[in-house]
């Protein structure tokens, strides 16, 4: 099968729904704008006109290493969340990337007028990016990666609740940490988080390991009903959930996002078509974005299949 992808050399995809048009962004080789894109069919994105709002400073902590902006729509204004440096190297946890946050107002955000609103401050001034926020019960919550000093790994996942989309506020739970062979191969990293509601459940993507061959995306979920700032709420999966399909030509998937089509739930993820990467894996351009249908198991969980599989989205 000959895998196209939905967006060529775009990593980190996001695709967001909203009144009837599929929005996408993701990390611009160059790393140094923000791009958005939209379109009516899913597969109309890969030649819709793509539209620069926002470009990353000449000097300070968002002018290097523009990375995973995610859309979201909030009590009727656009945020963009991105991580970004002060530094074109990637050196060390202080002088690396942080979460930074874009307001948009107007119901087109590739026209909308945006603001900076700033850096999301968290409980440690360490290396921290790829922030997801949701709605539960009402609530705002961020989930985001972070290193934390005290552990001794690349990156954790944290949760909290927001006072705004902007503001953390009160407690941030330490949501999982590389604790698996396959969350540890070539890093130890969790990043990447994406939230999916589905039979009352709250399930929790995310991706681990190297951003080569050995990427792949982990899971997490807590019952709706229960505490989401509690981790004892929480299940992790002891396997990964979507890996490389060598058979398909398709390594390292992750980074995912979710949408839907025609009712149907999608999986949009990036991978690589070979796995001979030349240099820098994090500055190798050739990461494409895929869509893909996926089920779900009578326990209520996703079941994503393998990446260009039969219901690859071409």
């Amino acid at each position: 099968m000959d895998n196209k992808p939905l967006v060529e050399k775009r990593a980190d995809p996001w695709v967001y729904l909203h009144d009837g048009y599929y929005y996408f962004c993701g990390s611009v080789p160059g790393y140094k704008v923000i791009e958005l894109r939209r379109a009516k069919k899913l597969t109309d994105l890969k030649d819709a006109e793509p539209k620069y709002i926002w470009s990353a400073h000449t000097s300070g902590p968002m002018s290097e290493l523009i990375w995973a902006p995610e859309l979201h729509f909030w009590r009727g204004k656009w945020y963009v969340y991105f991580a970004a440096s002060d530094d074109a190297e990637v050196r060390d946890s202080k002088h690396h990337h942080n979460i930074f946050v874009l307001e948009g107002e107007g119901d087109n955000p590739l026209t909308a007028k945006w603001s900076e609103k700033g850096q999301v401050k968290t409980h440690q001034d360490s290396f921290s990016l790829d922030a997801t926020v949701f709605e539960h019960n009402g609530d705002l919550y961020m989930c985001w990666a972070q290193l934390e000093p005290a552990i001794h790994n690349n990156s954790n996942l944290f949760l909290a609740k927001m006072k705004n989309p902007w503001t953390v506020e009160g407690k941030e739970l330490l949501l999982s940490i590389p604790e698996y062979d396959w969350e540890e191969r070539g890093f130890k990293v969790n990043e990447g988080p994406a939230e999916i509601t589905h039979d009352g459940k709250i399930i929790i993507t995310y991706s681990a390991s190297a951003t080569d061959e050995n990427y792949a995306m982990g899971m997490l979920w807590a019952y709706q009903k229960l505490d989401l700032l509690d981790g004892y709420s929480w299940h992790k999966s002891e396997k990964p959930v979507f890996k490389s399909a060598p058979q398909n030509k398709l390594w390292g998937p992750g980074h995912n996002s979710f949408t839907k089509v025609n009712g149907k739930d999608v999986l949009i993820y990036h991978a690589r078509p070979y796995t001979q990467i030349e240099g820098d894996p994090l500055n190798n351009p050739d990461r494409h974005a895929y869509a893909k249908y996926f089920n779900w198991k009578e326990n209520g969980l996703p079941d994503f299949g393998e990446p260009g599989d039969k219901d690859q989205i071409q």
